[in-house]
């Protein structure tokens, strides 16, 4: 007869076997993602061919961009998954100057979950009046970053000067660049070689549109399941962090909710996981708003794993957005945090709309239908006249 010891060590060899059969699919899950990305670039290089400029044409419009990355990620709801995607574009021709706003629409898409797990809490007027306020907290930071950062990006282009400056170091020609051991490119080349041919017998661009629909979906399912898998195996390690951090001041929440970002890989699930504390009253606005902040920075790993895939000439320019990402949230966070009348802006904003909201409900639903699709959309129409 086993003794309760041995099936306790039955037990701990089980999870310990199913620990390593996820962490391997996780590592198969990175694969296919950086292979989703080579794909999108040599399915938009066939689809575009010498046609790019006219193409993007329309996008030159920096408002343009920024709403397409607007909509795009609350339609996907992962900001992750649409850096990954956009790196993928850049890869294949897409200018960085076009890519650069949609990255930015792709910080404020993203919030549109949170706000709606808020929702849930409408039948309790006090709990629906925290979890509100948290759930846009986030949404008026990202709009306040994108109100100072983006003229300045239309008129000087600091973070694209940067962004290219660094990634020239990192993968540009120099003796300190990683491009010149394309161990990715090695060990990718053949499953996108494969999709690729397997494209073949339709004929010029509809082979490459096809490549990039692939590529999109491959996208999607790795970012998905990669998500549920780190959450899985760290969600005891997250919230160690997370218990650990909040409630030390702003640094300690900010850096927590990076690297609890970077563990779960969904900015999303960080933000949304938020709100049901806030809604119950185990934390309370100031300690949540610096931690959905870090989640901004945890997210845009994904962008940078995702520019490993780019080798050759678009290397750079794949390299440069998903840095532009990174120092677009950095430096949003250091200014707007470093400067007390800024910093307290999306508190009160967020303040005020969560006891409109729980006053009338229908503020709420006016909130995220206007921020996420309506206003875009007219902004979009005004750029297009105008």
């Amino acid at each position: 007869m086993a003794t309760s010891a041995d099936s306790v060590a039955e037990e701990t060899v089980v999870t310990t076997g199913n620990k390593v059969l996820h962490w391997l699919l996780v590592v198969a899950l990175v694969y296919l993602l950086i292979v989703a990305v080579g794909v999108i670039s040599s399915g938009f290089r066939a689809a575009v061919g010498d046609q790019a400029a006219e193409l993007f044409a329309f996008a030159n419009n920096p408002v343009v961009g920024l709403i397409v990355g607007i909509v795009a990620t609350a339609l996907i709801q992962s900001s992750s998954t649409a850096t990954a995607i956009i790196v993928g574009l850049v890869g294949g021709g897409l200018p960085v100057a076009v890519a650069v706003p949609m990255v930015m629409g792709a910080n404020i898409g993203t919030a549109l979950t949170s706000g709606i797990v808020s929702l849930s809490y409408m039948r309790n007027k006090e709990e629906f009046n925290r979890a509100f306020s948290a759930s846009t907290v986030k949404d008026l930071f990202n709009l306040l970053a994108v109100l100072i950062f983006f003229p300045l990006e239309v008129l000087f282009q600091p973070l694209e000067r940067l962004g290219a400056a660094v990634a020239q170091l990192m993968v540009g020609g120099a003796d300190l660049s990683i491009d010149e051991f394309d161990f990715v490119g090695m060990i990718t080349r053949p499953l996108r070689n494969l999709i690729r041919d397997a494209t073949s017998f339709l004929p010029e661009p509809f082979n490459g549109i096809l490549q990039i629909i692939i590529g999109v979906a491959l996208i999607l399912v790795a970012v998905h399941f990669m998500s549920i898998l780190l959450k899985q195996l760290l969600v005891g390690r997250a919230k160690e962090i997370l218990h650990t951090a909040l409630g030390r001041g702003a640094v300690a929440s900010i850096v927590a909710g990076t690297i609890v970002t970077i563990l779960v890989q969904s900015s999303t699930a960080t933000t949304s996981l938020m709100v049901p504390l806030a809604g119950s009253g185990a934390f309370g606005l100031s300690v949540i708003y610096p931690f959905t902040v870090g989640a901004n920075i945890g997210t845009t790993v994904t962008g940078l794993l995702a520019a490993t895939a780019v080798s050759g000439p678009q290397a750079v320019p794949a390299m440069t957005i998903a840095l532009v990402h990174l120092f677009f949230n950095l430096f949003g966070t250091l200014i707007i945090f470093g400067i007390p009348f800024l910093r307290d802006l999306p508190v009160v904003g967020s303040e005020r709309l969560g006891a409109a909201a729980s006053e009338r409900p229908w503020v709420a639903f006016a909130y995220l239908g206007g921020v996420f699709f309506a206003l875009p959309l007219l902004l979009l129409g005004l750029s297009m006249l105008f």
